[in-house]
């Protein structure tokens, strides 16, 4: 069964979370230690990040510097293709514009279609660390809706030179990002949500959140989409806070706030520990107000926070 239909065939809210692969030279058994921990409260799907190729320079001596290309966390599609065969959930590879050329993505979408992948979440990804700006890749993309044209022409038998190919009688599905306080480089709301609705009529069927704290961003902006005139899913993305450290550096890195009520009651916290029960707390009521409201899935983000999110489902799945 593809996502949409995963999370639209059920009275309750679907479960769901995102992993990363492991650091290149890692074994795999960490992730499915994540996922044997999570995997009681029923997932419906898991995701699974795709990281672009950074420069490194490596010192020759003498002056000369060598540059070279580096993907520290390689292998998502084997990482996808093992998770389906062991567990039997369906997997959904993240698709990324940033540090991919066309026939690069090409040859990702046909490795998934060998291996009867075919849910995906298309992203435009974040700019290299080196740039001030988003700069796309050499014959690359610069925006999701322009790699979402490329697997619409693969669904359709067109590979990206024109040519034709035989395809699968499963298209790839997908679904995309969304902001409800704002991508940091949209000039405003509007903007922001012009954007969405290019990329659902392109073809996306749902999209997931940036995490957010306050419950209020994400019932504003869904209004705000409907009066837009997107319809498809919108799916909370939630992430329980683990320690202090990360009430300075959670608003940074993904350009959210933390809610007053929320930011006093960590100020009062005097351990790692006191943090993370508090995001647990948080997390649970964030939850329990989003499928009171109905929400068709919550989307959790896993990365140092497995222990936490594993109590927050087991309080509220």
């Amino acid at each position: 069964m593809k996502v949409i239909d995963l999370i639209t065939s059920t009275d309750k809210t679907a479960f769901s979370f995102e992993i990363l692969p492991p650091i290149k030279g890692k074994g795999i058994d960490t992730l499915y230690q994540t996922i044997d921990t999570l995997r009681e409260f029923d997932p419906k799907y898991i995701n699974i990040t795709t990281h672009r190729s950074e420069y490194v320079y490596k010192d020759l001596g003498g002056g000369l510097f060598q540059r070279s290309r580096l993907r520290r966390r390689p292998g998502t599609v084997a990482v996808a293709a093992a998770i389906q065969n062991k567990y039997n959930i369906t997997v959904v590879p993240h698709i990324l514009c940033s540090g991919f050329t066309r026939e690069e993505t090409e040859y990702v979408l046909l490795d998934l279609q060998f291996l009867g992948i075919t849910d995906l979440l298309v992203l435009r990804g974040d700019k290299a660390k080196h740039e001030s700006i988003f700069v796309p890749e050499c014959d690359g993309y610069s925006h999701a809706v322009e790699l979402e044209a490329q697997i619409n022409d693969f669904n359709r038998g067109l590979f990206v030179d024109g040519s034709p190919a035989e395809v699968t009688k499963t298209p790839f599905h997908y679904g995309v990002a969304c902001y409800p306080e704002k991508h940091e480089e949209a000039p405003n709301m509007e903007s922001d949500i012009y954007w969405l609705k290019k990329k659902i009529e392109a073809g996306a069927e749902y999209a997931v959140t940036q995490l957010f704290y306050d419950n209020r961003k994400y019932f504003d902006f869904v209004k705000r989409v409907r009066e837009a005139g997107i319809n498809v899913p919108i799916i909370p993305g939630i992430k329980p806070f683990t320690k202090l450290s990360q009430l300075n550096m959670v608003p940074k890195t993904f350009k959210v706030d933390i809610p007053e009520p929320l930011s006093s009651e960590a100020a009062r916290c005097k351990t790692d520990e006191e943090a993370a029960a508090l995001g647990i707390e948080w997390c649970v009521s964030q939850c329990r107000e989003l499928i009171a409201a109905g929400v068709p899935s919550i989307h959790f983000y896993t990365v140092s926070a497995v222990k936490s999110i594993h109590e927050v489902a087991k309080q509220i799945f």
